[in-house]
């Protein structure tokens, strides 16, 4: 076994590419690190990611720092700031996609669970005090990812690279 050439990959990513036809957008709701939103915009490019919106603190894709951790991604996903976290949910819908939050919440369930298929945005919150109670509300399904270790939660650029597979992984294996 060896690594792949650029050849090599340019084959691979374009075999994947054929295989997601799902759409998949994002929530960033007071978002504040200009990291995490660069560590997102990054795996929002990786991920296919048609749009973000961007509510409340979330720090701009222009920012320096945010520009320094995304390497150059944010050129590869629009985004829209909007003023409110209903205004977001509401574009969203309006685009045509159900919204799912992730948030350890009482009635959330598992994201593995969770139904992703279909046009799907995933809605993430502040890194200490998560998605906010008006966005919360407005949410079609809210899942969580399950920890097994002593540490409770993970990284908000974390756990949305993670719940972003999830909705990819989910759409590879039903077909």
């Amino acid at each position: 076994m060896k690594s792949l050439d650029g050849t090599g990959l340019k084959r691979l990513h374009r075999d994947w590419r054929r295989r997601t036809a799902g759409r998949l957008a994002l929530i960033l709701d007071s978002v504040q690190t200009p990291y995490n939103v660069g560590a997102i915009l990054r795996t929002a490019a990786a991920y296919r990611v048609e749009h973000l919106w961007l509510v409340g603190a979330t720090e701009s894709p222009d920012h320096a720092k945010t520009r320094k951790t995304s390497l150059g991604a944010e050129r590869y996903v629009p985004w829209t700031a909007v003023d409110s976290p209903t205004a977001a949910v509401d574009a969203a819908h309006a685009a045509g996609y159900r919204v799912v939050g992730i948030e350890l919440a009482d009635e959330a369930q598992p994201l593995h669970e969770v139904d992703l298929a279909g046009a799907i945005c995933l809605a993430v919150g502040h890194e200490d005090r998560g998605l906010s109670a008006a966005l919360l509300a407005a949410c079609d399904a809210v899942g969580y990812l399950p920890m097994l270790g002593k540490i409770g939660s993970l990284n908000v650029a974390t756990a949305t690279s993670i719940a972003c597979y999830e909705v990819r992984r989910q759409e590879w294996t039903s077909t």
